[in-house]
């Protein structure tokens, strides 16, 4: 199978973007890895050079490994990058992915645990996606859900299956075949602007009793009520939100293990998660982030924090 990978980041994600590639590569990735951004690119990207042959305005690759190239497409969208992620995936698969068979999106906050060929088994099944671990039990009469019908209704859609998790939109694999889910995801972001009167600008700003208290996770899950194509979920612990996780690792929440302050955090009862230890174990290769002196001073942190956080804890 020829698959892809994508993200979208802007400011500082570029360092979830530079771990992701990594955990990705070392997990046995090989191929091409699309990053849409918007603002400036990272110093670590500095070297990438034009390439008119993804016919993308001001499309720059850079060969990061002999069997690894990282594509950075400019974005211009007024909507949060959160709600873009479909189309951009569409994009991608009428474009310049349009030769691969398989394309997985992951958000930059995410460090990659297993191997690829894992991902592409499950995409096989249908789009692959996880259950999210806050408000995970969502049953089909849920007031929320019954609201998602009257969106269904706006697309002309009859719902095609009982969900009874919430779904984080964080990650998405979909085969080319069921490109039809991305095309309803996108619609029903659509629905949520014009209909709802949304704020495609904002992330998280709504009242939880709206139809859509996070525009394009809300909308996700009612693709996925909704969609022709076939779904695969996994539970909450396909990204470590339960501390078991094996296929990957997401970094929700602020800060990110790339700014977060590790002894401060331990004084005040957080130590370093699990998701913060994965990150910094995937820094180096083939995209070195961060110098030696750096990295030292990290592990020092990381071994004082995770001390203090023995003997003392929020949780």
């Amino acid at each position: 199978m020829t698959s892809a990978v994508c993200t979208i980041f802007e400011g500082h994600y570029h360092k979830g973007v530079a771990v992701l590639i990594n955990s990705l590569y070392q997990n046995g990735f090989r191929g091409d890895f699309y990053a849409g951004y918007r603002g400036t690119l990272p110093k670590w990207s500095e070297t990438a050079v034009e390439n008119s042959n993804l016919d993308w305005p001001g499309a720059k690759s850079l060969r990061v490994a002999e069997d690894l190239n990282i594509h950075f497409l400019p974005i211009v969208t007024n909507y949060h990058l959160a709600h873009y992620k479909p189309n951009f995936m569409l994009s991608l698969l009428n474009g310049p992915a349009k030769d691969s068979e398989a394309l997985a999106y992951f958000d930059p906050d995410i460090v990659n645990l297993c191997r690829w060929g894992f991902y592409e088994k499950w995409m096989s099944y249908g789009v692959a996606m996880v259950h999210e671990v806050v408000s995970n039990d969502m049953p089909d009469t849920h007031p929320s859900r019954m609201e998602w019908h009257n969106v269904i209704k706006i697309l002309n859609k009859e719902p095609k299956r009982e969900i009874h998790s919430y779904i984080n939109a964080g990650f998405c694999g979909v085969l080319k075949k069921n490109i039809e889910f991305l095309k309803v995801w996108s619609q029903i972001i659509e629905v949520a602007i014009k209909e709802y009167k949304m704020d495609a600008a904002t992330f998280i700003v709504y009242d939880k009793t709206s139809a859509f208290y996070c525009i394009d996770q809300d909308a996700f899950n009612i693709a996925a009520m909704c969609c022709e194509s076939a779904i695969s979920e996994m539970g909450p612990e396909a990204m470590d939100f339960v501390g078991s996780g094996w296929t990957m690792s997401h970094a929700t929440g602020c800060p990110k293990p790339w700014r977060k302050k590790f002894i401060l955090s331990a004084l005040a009862g957080s130590p370093p998660s699990r998701q913060d230890k994965h990150y910094w174990r995937n820094i180096d290769y083939p995209i070195n982030l961060y110098t030696g002196l750096y990295k030292n001073r990290i592990k020092t942190e990381t071994f004082i924090a995770t001390l203090i956080g023995r003997f003392y804890s929020r949780n």
